[in-house]
């Protein structure tokens, strides 16, 4: 280490006699750097956190393509007169239609979704029924012709009546919510008529937020203009849907990002601007009397150099990290997005601890280059060994498939990296200049005033010692109690504005079947061996599986004449059967259901489907899509029912021996967590051995470097003792912080093993004094940096914040007392070796 340092001590030399050259330099390629950043923007999509190999990526890019993912915006009218709200649903449409976007030279809604041609539906329902339907159907009119000439045989009594009451036939219910789906009413109205819902398909993609927000601006001014009241005096029009709450989404992450900046920065800047204020005032006024020429206001009008030294630098360093992340990565996500305001309070460290041991060198009589060669020399080694630590660390994390964790990984060990370059290399330039303004007032400490050690001995080391120790294998007794939280909506923000569309527009168009995945075939043939594996598998676990229903297009839309041929034999079969005596003249809803939907006579074509049907089954090649859709028979909002349903009918082998993958958002997010948790073992204990074999390379030493990492090792355990006594949760999110804490909290132990390595024994309070100081400063501008996020509305950011704070927390506590207590142990029984 020290002869790295001896090798780049020429430029901090560089610095001195040419400082303007070496800032105009690292300006110069900042702006360049920022000018490439400026241009990253979040991409929010689940999938883009897993690799482009992953399978499952794959299949639902595919479906993307194929199917196309449209996201509508649904706009809703209430009134109590149904033609108030149709007059003024088409008046609606029209006007949608001939909004124009000036910007893009398009319109903005290419079509709308609203009266549903549903007459020759009706007629041939049953044709769109699947094979199993039909014979259900059969079934169900064969024991109704049974039942009713059971009924009217004198002779005939029935010993399980009773039983047969309380059971609800179950054949025609396939076939009836089938009916409800495919065959809806005429308008997209509630029950009672008085709220109407148009679907409305933008012309441009949800990724981009700049149409998104000029597409509801656009539509909010058109929906001014209207007058209402001249419809009804109580009509009601909102628009939105999940559109718009992607947008919410998007802008909510962005306001978080700005807020999260704001906040943290802000308390970094105060937090080292009033340590500095106080440190270089104190030190200056322990001067030699006569070198005392500048009064408390002096100091105080110079308060904000400190963060002119410290933060052009790492503002600097900041542009060229993400100007890196662009050219790279393109995009940031969910978790990088908010490592802006992470890395100010990262990187601000090395100034801090660089610029503290300046200012004890300067107040020591040294000049100005002296000082900088004596900081960077003194403390370059411990700064060094940190960050190429803690940069390593995060670096460990590249590997990891999950892109949450790598990219988090690349753009904050890349941070850190170059926040050290510019601490050690670029600051010395703010300094000199700085010193020969006159903005930084120092002088030389007086003899009187020398620093020198109050206390030799650290007081009650064996009490906190032995209480530490006792914490700690309590909590270790109870790790196994910490859970992790799979309820994948507590880590998502609520909008107040979604909930309440979605509340204003209950009872239109509510699938009762939700979260469907779907997998893409080859050939009609194998959509139906892809059926027939699906459904065996359902029936081989019916207590525990996890499929509702799977249905492919087409068992409704026969590709073939053998298959058309046989389902019309069967509709055929329900003619003859509803002619039956015993069931032609008996009046009964489902039997008019089928009465009017069982008249196809030969194979409908693709002609005789209404648009709104059709749509819906057709890729954008305007084909008959070979998909199969798999419904799950619970709600996957809790992270386990997605694994489960992912690894039962996530991966399908087909008897050639194709293989297909199931697809779909939930599949993906079960994928990603499964990946996470089977990763992030392995990627804290990779983090743990890099900072290990770092610390032992530095410090030539076994013992000195188990010294070192105490405050890491107890204060992680500390932090999962605040997990269990406040009930916090591991989750997906906070996740990805564990191994930077562990980077991160190394830092800590480094310096005060370093500092008391120079000092030599019975010098820990003194090392405390002046280490302590800019360890406990450094530390809390990283919590500051992290506590950002806790003023975030996203929970999961939130969470990160949560974890962060706490981990750092406490390995700055242990740093501070465990470690000096345990030093303190050792040199009392004379342990302790140089």
């Amino acid at each position: 280490m020290q002869k790295l340092l001896y090798a780049l001590r020429p430029l901090v030399k560089f610095n001195y006699r040419h400082p303007v050259i070496v800032l105009l330099t690292a300006v110069v390629l900042a702006v360049v750097a920022g000018h490439f950043a400026l241009k990253l923007q979040i991409d929010t999509d689940i999938a883009s956190l897993l690799p482009d190999t992953n399978p499952h990526v794959q299949s639902l890019r595919q479906l993307q393509q194929t199917v196309g993912g449209e996201t509508v915006m649904q706009v809703a009218v209430r009134s109590p007169s149904f033609e108030a709200n149709r007059q003024l649903a088409e008046d609606l449409i029209e006007k949608s239609l001939e909004l124009f976007d000036e910007r893009r030279n398009r319109p903005f809604i290419s079509r709308v979704e609203f009266r549903r041609d549903t007459e020759e539906l009706q007629d041939n329902a049953l044709y769109l029924a699947t094979e199993t339907e039909l014979l259900e159907i059969i079934d169900f009119l064969e024991d109704e012709i049974r039942t009713a000439r059971e009924e009217v045989d004198p002779f005939y009594f029935d010993l399980m009546e009773e039983d047969d009451e309380e059971e609800e036939p179950r054949d025609m219910e396939r076939f009836q919510q089938t009916y409800d789906e495919i065959i809806p009413s005429e308008y997209p109205v509630s029950e009672d008529s008085t709220l109407m819902v148009l679907q409305m398909y933008p012309t441009g993609s949800q990724s981009d937020i700049g149409f998104l927000e000029d597409l509801f601006d656009a539509y909010g001014d058109m929906i001014a203009t209207i007058d209402l009241a001249s419809y009804h005096p109580d009509t009601e029009v909102k628009f939105g849907g999940r559109l718009k709450r992607h947008l919410d989404e998007l802008e909510s992450i962005m306001d978080d990002v700005y807020s999260s900046f704001a906040t943290g920065i802000s308390g970094v800047i105060l937090l080292v601007m009033f340590y500095f204020f106080l440190k270089k005032y104190l030190n200056y006024r322990r001067g030699i009397r006569e070198n005392i020429k500048h009064s408390f206001w002096g100091h105080l009008r110079r308060a904000p150099v400190p963060i002119l030294v410290i933060g052009i630098p790492l503002l600097i360093s900041l542009a060229w990290t993400f100007g890196i992340a662009y050219l790279v990565l393109g995009t940031l996500n969910t978790m990088t997005s908010v490592l802006f305001v992470i890395l100010f309070g990262l990187g601000i460290d090395y100034g801090i601890h660089y610029f503290a041991r300046y200012i004890e060198m300067r107040s020591d009589g040294q000049d100005i280059l002296d000082a900088l060669l004596n900081a960077y020399e003194r403390t370059g080694a411990a700064i060094i060994v940190s960050a190429v630590t803690t940069a390593s660390a995060l670096y460990v994390l590249i590997f990891a498939d999950f892109r949450g964790f790598s990219e988090f990984g690349f753009i904050a060990g890349t941070g850190i990296l170059l926040a050290l370059f510019c601490m050690l290399f670029v600051m010395p330039s703010l300094l000199t200049l700085f010193e020969k303004m006159k903005w930084i007032l120092l002088t030389e400490r007086s003899e009187e005033n020398g620093r020198k050690a109050l206390i030799r001995r650290y007081p009650f080391s064996t009490a906190i010692v032995s209480v530490s120790l006792l914490i700690s294998a309590v909590v270790l007794f109870n790790v196994t109690s910490l859970e992790f939280e799979y309820e994948f909506g507590k880590l998502e923000p609520e909008f107040a504005e979604y909930e309440e569309f979605r509340e204003f527009t209950r009872g239109v168009n509510e699938a009762q079947r939700r979260n469907p995945a779907y997998i893409i075939a080859d050939s009609d043939e194998h959509v139906f061996e892809i059926v027939d594996i699906l459904r065996e598998k359902k029936q081989r676990n019916p207590e525990e599986t996890m499929i509702s229903d799977v249905e492919a297009l087409q068992e409704r839309f026969p590709p073939y004449e053998e298959i058309a041929h046989v389902k019309l034999l069967h509709i055929n079969e329900i003619r003859r059967l509803l002619q039956n005596p015993f069931l032609v003249d008996q009046e009964d809803e489902n039997l008019d259901l089928l009465r009017r939907a069982s008249q196809t006579t030969e194979p409908m074509t693709l002609d005789q489907i209404p648009d709104f049907l059709l749509n819906r089954f057709l890729t954008r090649d305007g084909e008959l899509g070979r998909f199969v859709i798999i419904y799950p028979s619970a709600g996957l909002s809790d992270g386990r029912n997605s694994i489960a349903f992912k690894n039962e009918i996530g991966e399908v082998e087909l008897d050639d021996g194709t293989v297909y993958y199931a697809s779909s958002t939930s599949i993906v997010a079960a994928e990603m967590l499964d990946l996470m948790i089977a990763e992030s073992p392995y990627m804290v204990i990779a983090t743990f051995l890099i900072v290990f074999f770092f610390m032992l390379y530095s410090f030539r030493s076994f013992r000195w470097t188990l010294m070192a990492m105490i405050p890491l090792i107890i204060g992680f355990i500390f932090l999962f003792g605040i997990m269990l006594l406040f009930g916090l949760k591991f989750n997906f999110y906070n996740l990805v912080v564990l191994p930077a804490i562990l980077g991160i909290g190394c830092d800590n132990g480094v310096h005060i093993a370093h500092r008391y390595r120079d000092e030599g024994k019975n010098s820990m309070w003194d090392v405390l004094s002046s280490t302590g100081q800019h360890i406990t400063i450094g530390s809390l501008t990283t919590m500051t940096g992290f506590a950002g996020l806790l003023f975030t509305v996203h929970p999961g950011l939130q969470s990160i914040g949560v974890m962060a704070v706490a981990g750092i927390g406490m390995t700055l506590f242990t740093a501070l007392t465990f470690l000096p207590a345990m030093v303190q142990l050792l040199e009392d029984r004379d342990w302790i070796r140089f």
